[in-house]
């Protein structure tokens, strides 16, 4: 790998960051009657994308919103400049990681695969009703919401969920707005998560624009899937596992990086290695990467953004396959998923790389590898603490298999597997041991506290529905 390309800056992220927090900063206070700092802030966000497809709409609803009479059009227009400069630096930056690890450029295609039709997006009126909900809140600012502001979301939602073609839509809303009730009034708030909330109302406003959602490519494939690791985010009402993995088709064709994700609601009481038993039965992968095996696949269905569809009925296990070996051998050549427009967001980066040969070192309270003259920031917090992946385990590694992802202005590497020597032996650690099961002394500590814990959940459950 190459680390100066990742420490070097790139061209024109930095205004085009600036653009974009200086907007999230005009939401803060809302656009009703926008003050001189908003009217620069709209400027230059208009500036920004001058010269693009967008320039003539954003500069009209630039100059409208600074007048205090930006209506619905206006408010999308905003918002559309804003996701394309957040799509911006995500290409810039993944064509940097591309360039540093020398992997082939992602894959044409994933555009057309989500163009949709305005004529076949289902409940246009709801659409428009949510969208008329987001400008009020944009109007009010964060620091304007109340609970009747926020309550305004609700009935929307309700009309949304039965349909399926919604449904998803539906989910942002709903926990757009529960995040906004529980900081109400935005008066009285210490701290706006400004960024954050101006991404979920940038997104569910696009959201809104019939046509925008599109239709999902699938098609199915073929072949063996070598997995890398596991990434696992955790909610206090519910959980997710996502499994990154190499797919070698059986045609011989190029190796791609594929991702298969499984979640699960959960109470706030199961945490640690009763996460999975939320998680297991609901796909046999994880019992792949427990055991380190490969999967045989047969018509697995995948989108054109490399997520699995996962069906259990096409999947087999297949030969042992080291995750090291695997990514020693493939991991270079394996081509991405082009990510589609409206995901395009710096949040979202998160590369499979390799790196080995490395020293670990503690800098400013934070774990660094320094490797070949360069330094790489390490977050080995974002492991899941039901395994054996631990800060110690990580700082003693000399290779690692990890998700390479940018926060915060820099690249930051998470681990999802290291490898150290140990009485001269090479001994590996996995965020997803214990995913299918382990016969690890404190697994196994863990998995009974966390049956007990999930059996008494489920008996009381069964009684009330028994009710």
């Amino acid at each position: 790998m190459r680390g100066d390309l990742l420490s070097d800056p790139v061209e024109g992220l930095d205004e085009a960051l600036a653009a974009v927090d200086a907007f999230d900063e005009a939401l803060v206070a809302g656009l009703l009657r926008p003050g001189p700092a908003q009217a620069a802030a709209f400027a230059g966000l208009a500036d920004a994308v001058a010269g693009t497809p967008l320039a003539a709409r954003v500069a009209e609803a630039a100059g409208r919103a600074t007048a205090g009479v930006a209506g619905e059009d206006h408010f999308v227009a905003l918002a559309a400049a804003r996701c394309a400069l957040l799509g911006s630096v995500h290409d810039a930056l993944t064509q940097r990681i591309d360039e540093a690890v020398g992997r082939p450029t992602a894959e044409d295609g994933a555009e057309e695969s989500r163009a949709g039709s305005a004529a076949a997006d289902p409940g246009t009126n709801l659409l428009a009703a949510a969208r008329s909900w987001l400008c009020d809140l944009a109007r009010g600012g964060w620091r304007g919401i109340d609970h009747e502001l926020v309550a305004g979301a609700a009935p929307v939602v309700s009309a949304m969920l039965p349909d399926p073609g919604l449904r998803r839509r539906a989910t942002l809303l709903d926990g757009f707005a529960a995040e906004l009730a529980a900081s109400c009034p935005g008066a009285t708030l210490e701290r706006v998560p400004v960024r954050r909330w101006a991404d979920l109302w940038s997104r569910a406003l696009l959201l809104t624009v019939p046509g925008s959602a599109g239709e999902r490519s699938v098609t199915p494939v073929t072949g063996r899937l070598l997995p890398l690791g596991v990434d696992v985010q955790e909610h206090a009402t519910a959980v997710q596992a996502q499994v990154h993995a190499v797919f070698e088709p059986a045609d011989g064709g190029a190796p791609r990086l594929v991702r298969a994700g499984v979640s699960a609601p959960k109470p706030d009481t199961v945490v640690g290695a009763g996460l999975w038993q939320l998680l297991r039965p609901r796909i046999s992968l994880l019992g792949a990467v427990s055991e380190g095996r490969s999967m045989e696949l047969d018509a697995m269905p995948v989108t054109a953004e490399g997520d699995l569809l996962w069906d259990d009925g096409r999947a087999r296990p297949g030969e042992p396959a080291d995750t090291f070996a695997t990514a020693r051998v493939m991991l270079s050549t394996a081509i991405a998923a082009r990510v589609t427009p409206l995901d395009r967001h710096p949040v979202r980066i998160a590369v499979p790389v390799l790196l080995e040969g490395y020293t670990a070192r503690s800098e400013e309270d934070r774990l660094v590898f320094d490797l070949a003259g360069w330094s790489l920031a390490v977050d080995p917090d974002r492991a899941p603490a039901a395994g054996p992946l631990t800060p110690e385990a990580v700082a003693a590694s000399h290779s690692c298999v990890g998700l390479l992802r940018w926060d915060a202005g820099e690249f930051l590497l998470q681990p999802l597997a290291v490898e150290a020597t140990v009485r001269k032996k090479a001994v590996a650690a996995h965020a997803g041991a214990w995913a299918g099961g382990t016969t690890d002394k404190a697994g196994v500590r863990a998995e009974r506290a966390a049956t007990d814990a999930v059996a008494v959940l489920r008996e009381r459950a069964g009684r009330l529905l028994r009710k």
